[in-house]
C-alpha cells in the first residue's frame, strides 16, 4: 500500500518507466508462454515479410523475429542483472572495506581499481572475452568484475562519508567488529545512492553486453540477443525494412525507462521537494 502511494505521487515520467520495466519483466518470465515458436526454431525461408502467420516476419535464418525478441528481453536482460549484480557485490564491499580500513588496503585497492579504469572497457573485455571464450559464465564474470571498478568508486565515496560520523565511532567503541560496522552502519545509510547507481550500471552493462553481442563477442547463437539481432538482421535497412530497428528500439525503450525511474528515485531520496 505504501509504495502505491508513492507510485500515486510519482510524476509522469516516473509512472511512465515503471510500466516499462513491467512490461519487460513479463515478457522475461513469460517468454515461452507468449511466443508462437521456439527460440531457434526455423519455421520459414530467410526474411519473410510481415504478415499474419510472421507478425515481425523472419530474420536470416529463417526463424521468427516476435519469437526472438521476446526471448532476447529474458535473455539480455537476465543476463545484464546478473551482471550488475555481481558487479555491485564486488564493487561495494571492496569499496566500504576500503573506506572502513583506509591506510595501505585503501591505497592498494585505489590503485588497483584505478589500473583496471585506466584500459577502455570495451577494448578490455574483448580481449578477455577472446582468450577466456564467450560462453554466458564467462560473459557475467568478465563484465561484472570490470564495471565493479565504477561501483568501487561510488562505494568507497559513500563509505568515505559515513566512517567519519559519531554513530559509527560509537558503534567502533562499543567493540563492533568490522564486517558489522559496514553490514549494520555503512550499508543502509549508502543505500538510496547505491540503489540509484543500480540503475545507471544496469543500463551501461545492458548497453555494453548488447554492443559486445553486435561485435560478435557477447551472447552466442543460437540465443536470442538484441544486440546480435541487430547485426544479423542489418542488411534489410538497405532495402527500407525497419525489422532490424525492432531490438534496437527495445534496447533503447528499457534504458529511458529505467533512467526515468531512477532520476525519480534521486530525487525522493535527496529530499528535495517538487516545485509546483
Amino acid at each position: 500500500m505504501a509504495f502505491l502511494k508513492l507510485l500515486g505521487t510519482a510524476p509522469w515520467s516516473a509512472r511512465f518507466g515503471l510500466l516499462v520495466i513491467l512490461f519487460y519483466v513479463i515478457l522475461a518470465f513469460f517468454a515461452p508462454v507468449l511466443t508462437p515458436y521456439g527460440e531457434s526454431q526455423i519455421v520459414a525461408g530467410e526474411y519473410e515479410p510481415w504478415s499474419g502467420q510472421f507478425l515481425l516476419g523472419t530474420d536470416n535464418l529463417g526463424r521468427d523475429m516476435l519469437t526472438r525478441l521476446i526471448f532476447g528481453a529474458r535473455n539480455t536482460i537476465g543476463i545484464a542483472f546478473l551482471t550488475t549484480c555481481l558487479a555491485f557485490f564486488v564493487g561495494a564491499v571492496l569499496g566500504f572495506l576500503a573506506a572502513a580500513v583506509g591506510g595501505w588496503t585503501d591505497q592498494l585497492l585505489g590503485r588497483l581499481v584505478d589500473i583496471g579504469m585506466a584500459i577502455p572497457a570495451l577494448i578490455f573485455a574483448l580481449l578477455i572475452l577472446t582468450i577466456v571464450g564467450t560462453s554466458i559464465p564467462a560473459l557475467v564474470i568478465v563484465i561484472g568484475l570490470i564495471d565493479s571498478t565504477r561501483v568501487f568508486r561510488i562505494s568507497r565515496a559513500v563509505g568515505m562519508n559515513i566512517v567519519v560520523m559519531d554513530f559509527v565511532e560509537v558503534a567502533r567503541l562499543r567493540g563492533e567488529g568490522l564486517w558489522w560496522v559496514i553490514r549494520r552502519e555503512v550499508l543502509p545509510n549508502a543505500m538510496p545512492p547505491l540503489v540509484a547507481e543500480f540503475g545507471l550500471r544496469f543500463c551501461f552493462v545492458f548497453l555494453f553486453i548488447s554492443a559486445l553481442s553486435f561485435l560478435g563477442l557477447g551472447i552466442q547463437p543460437p540465443t536470442a540477443d538484441w544486440g546480435s539481432m541487430v547485426r544479423d538482421n542489418a542488411t534489410l535497412i538497405t532495402f527500407g525494412d525497419i525489422t532490424p530497428l525492432l531490438p534496437a528500439g527495445s534496447i533503447a525503450l528499457l534504458t529511458v525507462g529505467v533512467n526515468f525511474v531512477v532520476d525519480w528515485f534521486l530525487h525522493k531520496t535527496s529530499g528535495l521537494r517538487d516545485e509546483h
